[in-house]
């Protein structure tokens, strides 16, 4: 977690000190619908590079969209710390050890 947590740490100060270019200050300039707009794209191909089997493509894109979903997550007051309680709550409820659904 700490490499996200240092992107997001970056988005927070491009919203603080917007810089000229900067695709996160774009971004959050455009709102919610367009960062939701980019999550969905970005998902749709993690899926294809999954389903190509094309390790390097998978990896950028699966950056591409934790980069999108931290930038809604900036823009929905959400952090990175927040994910990790959330992780380790369900954790500790013995989630994520083949208990199929939620």
């Amino acid at each position: 977690m700490e490499t996200l947590e240092k992107v997001y740490q970056i988005i927070q100060q491009r919203a603080a000190q917007p810089e000229a270019g900067s695709y996160t200050n774009y971004l959050l300039d455009q709102g919610l619908d367009k960062i939701l707009k980019k999550i969905g794209e970005e998902a749709g191909e993690t899926i294809i590079a999954a389903k190509n089997g094309e390790k390097t493509a998978l990896a950028g894109e699966i950056a591409d969209l934790q980069y999108h979903l931290l930038v809604m997550m900036y823009n929905l007051g959400v952090t990175p710390a927040d994910i990790e309680q959330e992780l380790n709550s369900r954790f500790a409820k013995g989630g994520f050890h083949g208990r199929a659904g939620k």
